[in-house]
């Protein structure tokens, strides 16, 4: 595997084992928002998030999602579009007790609302480091070199 291949192997990970990210629209004066992606192993081109209609990313457009790994290794940032996910059958098919406690209206709630990520860009950082590039940080060495090649800008 590259290692272009293996930084979003890596990505893909991770996000499966924490699927929650900071999510923003582009141009607008909000806060990002923390949001939990429900991922379809075989749809490495979009993920979705649940919300309502009245959320402060409901209406969609150019947006900005954040990923941190669980142990901190990883590091993300990935470009992409919100659009509204109407098809039913994605809708049901990631809903869950875990979903419905936060939409005690159920699946019929018309306030209910999924949105779909269309992932663009990304840049992704791994941070982990060779046990060799540990002893040279921990004695003031250069570690730079090894860090460059956990590196990439992709598109996912």
């Amino acid at each position: 595997m590259n290692n272009e291949a293996d930084i979003r192997h890596r990505f893909w990970t991770e996000l499966s084992q924490s699927p929650f990210l900071m999510v923003e629209l582009k141009g607008s004066p909000d806060h990002g928002m923390p949001m939990t992606a429900q991922l379809d192993p075989g749809a490495n081109h979009c993920f979705w998030f649940y919300t309502t209609r009245e959320n402060r990313l409901a209406r969609g457009g150019p947006a900005m999602a954040q990923f941190v790994g669980k142990g901190h290794f990883l590091f993300a940032c990935i470009d992409g579009t919100l659009v509204e996910e109407t098809d039913p059958a994605v809708i049901d098919r990631y809903w869950t007790r875990d979903v419905a406690s936060w939409y005690p209206g159920g699946r019929q709630d018309p306030h209910l609302m999924m949105l779909r990520f269309d992932l663009g860009r990304a840049e992704i950082w791994r941070a982990d480091m060779s046990l060799r590039g540990m002893f040279r940080q921990m004695f003031g060495g250069d570690v730079r070199e090894e860090m460059r090649s956990k590196h990439v800008e992709l598109t996912l």
